[in-house]
């Protein structure tokens, strides 16, 4: 079996998601739970890295391309908005033939694209919004945007051994983290998210303030591997009530200002830089970690999924297996290299959202001369376009 066998799975294999579906006759039409075949392009420009991935719904992922402008940024501390959309633009095109030639596809065998409509940096949205909708246009297929978070919330679904639903997610990305009960794909409940500063946005300010540079998150969770945890006592927001109020709610805010009096107060060497990440790290550990276990507490599932940049956090992952193997429950991740953005979530989940339309519309949908299912929604051919930099997740609902 191949390396790409091994960590990606095709729709038909995970067939249990649309047993969930609201839009699929199941119990009148149970010879229509198969999802129809398509191949997906999938455009990701949210902030500052480019992901092109090609994803089909029988074959699995079939390629996929990522650059990161991470050595453009590191200069000015942390991303420049103009920096980040003018690189999309030099960078979307040439991976698109990229992947698409080493997947050894033709445009027109495309059915579908899917982009990143939100949230994210306005300008960088809107490269690959255009540039998807465009290239749609003229292939005369659906264009159909893509809650950025959503497909970091589904990225596990492309590993060898996904979850099945319902399952609680922890999204913990960027300037985002959040506890979701996720029925189905489109059926997400908020249980509880950050109320000012997100566990990546306290990490990569925290590193600053250790004077580790940019991006801070994993430089801080290298320097953590060498300090003690225990050498200084940091407060774990908002634990000490969580069960008898019931809270689900995040607040780093307060953790990053007690590790900046202490900065202050200290004025560490390089081994006391290393005990207070160790000690700030495990602090949002414990909050994250205690939190989560609530969560499936609390509504009575058994699966955990972890998703986004802070999901790729070695002690993150080793506290929850040890935690949730104690206590009964199983913890699902996506691969190391679908933690941060990439494109390949953008398609799947547009896989997945088309499917879901498509199949309970028609069994065998038609399809176009130039190869697209004739059938989608016209909401998706209209192309005409916006973003949308703050979106509520909570929202996509099919």
């Amino acid at each position: 079996m191949s390396r790409q066998d091994q960590i990606v799975r095709p729709l038909s294999e995970v067939a249990y998601y649309i047993e969930r579906c609201p839009h699929l006759s199941v119990r009148d039409y149970p010879e229509s739970l198969r999802f129809p075949s398509m191949l997906i392009l999938g455009i990701e420009t949210s902030c500052d890295e480019t992901g092109i991935a090609l994803y089909h719904s029988e074959r699995g992922l079939l390629a996929h391309a990522l650059h990161t402008q991470i050595a453009m940024h590191q200069e000015y501390g942390g991303v420049v908005p103009e920096l980040a959309s003018r690189d999309h633009i030099r960078r979307v095109l040439p991976l698109i033939r990229q992947v698409m030639r080493e997947a050894g596809v033709a445009f027109a065998e495309l059915d579908a694209i899917a982009y990143t409509q939100g949230p994210g940096l306005a300008g960088a949205l809107l490269v690959g919004t255009s540039i998807a909708n465009a290239l749609a246009f003229a292939l005369d297929i659906p264009a159909l945007g893509i809650h950025h978070l959503e497909g970091h919330l589904l990225s596990p679904l492309l590993a060898s051994n996904p979850p099945k639903f319902p399952f609680v997610a922890l999204l913990v990305s960027g300037g985002h983290t959040q506890l979701m009960r996720v029925a189905a794909v489109g059926e997400y409940e908020l249980l509880g998210e950050t109320v000012d500063d997100a566990a990546g946005e306290a990490f990569d300010k925290t590193a600053q303030l250790l004077g580790l540079g940019y991006p801070g998150g994993p430089a801080l969770a290298q320097l953590a591997g060498q300090g003690k945890a225990g050498t200084h006592k940091l407060p774990r927001p908002m634990l000490e009530q969580m069960r008898k109020t019931g809270n689900l709610d995040f607040s780093f805010s307060g953790l990053k200002t007690a590790v900046l009096l202490l900065v202050r107060r200290e004025a560490p060497d390089a081994a006391g830089k290393a005990d207070i990440a160790a000690s700030f790290q495990e602090a949002v550990v414990d909050v994250l970690v205690t939190k989560s276990l609530y969560a499936l507490e609390r509504t009575g599932l058994s699966q955990l999924v972890v998703a986004g940049g802070v999901g790729a956090n070695r002690r993150l992952r080793e506290r929850l297996d040890g935690a949730a193997a104690e206590a009964g429950y199983t913890v699902f991740y996506p691969e190391y290299e679908f933690c941060t953005d990439n494109g390949a979530m953008i398609a799947l989940a547009g896989a997945l959202r088309l499917g879901a339309g498509s199949v309970g519309a028609s069994l065998r949908p038609e399809r176009s001369p130039l190869g697209g299912l004739a059938n989608m929604p016209a909401a998706q051919r209209t192309y005409a376009f916006t973003v949308k930099p703050r979106w509520d997740l909570s929202t996509m609902i099919l």
